[in-house]
């Protein structure tokens, strides 16, 4: 059985929900999965496919993503391999893609690798799971972008569907 690497960077779990849905799409692999926040040392050519996800926080990638990229690039540069970023401008229909989304943009400035498959999905506003300071920092972000200040309910933007158009796609690619 071909395995497929999965590997995310997730601080508040969204994104590690998006990989999960996306892994009810795939069918016929071994899936060796690891967090990025680990720093994990790996040899790509092992694996059929690799699947990277990261989200923001406060206008960045946790660092250990772009650690793992430059360690990895030339590796990564020959993998079927496929990058997606969760943020919550993506929540914004004109901000959903990689030619639109900026955080996306930036990952291609900072990265040297150039993914082949690239996705943008819109991540949660989890005002129950922040800190006092990350909720004030959050909502005064939510207030400058037009989004909710209102901490009394979290919101989920993902669209699931678009999740799993993007899981059935790449792990069909050859």
């Amino acid at each position: 059985m071909d395995k497929i690497l999965v590997l995310y960077s997730s601080r508040d779990g969204q994104t590690q929900k998006i990989v999960d849905v996306m892994l009810e799409e795939m069918l016929g692999y071994e899936v060796v999965m690891h967090d990025l926040h680990t720093l994990p040392m790996c040899n790509l050519s092992k694996f059929k496919k690799v699947l990277i996800g990261a989200s923001i926080r406060y206008g960045n990638f946790h660092p250990s993503l772009l650690s793992f990229i430059h360690a990895h690039h030339e590796q990564l540069e020959v993998a079927n391999a496929a990058f997606f970023c969760v943020n919550l401008t993506a929540r914004k229909p004109e901000k959903q893609t990689p030619q639109t989304n900026a955080y996306m943009k930036k990952f291609l400035r900072l990265s040297p690798w150039k993914p082949r498959t690239l996705g943008v999905f819109a991540g949660a506003l989890q005002y129950s799971r922040y800190n006092w300071w990350q909720t004030r920092i959050i909502q005064l972000i939510m207030k400058m972008t037009g989004g909710s200040t209102d901490t009394s309910k979290d919101l989920e933007f993902t669209d699931w569907e678009k999740v799993r158009s993007f899981a059935r796609e790449f792990w069909s690619k050859r």
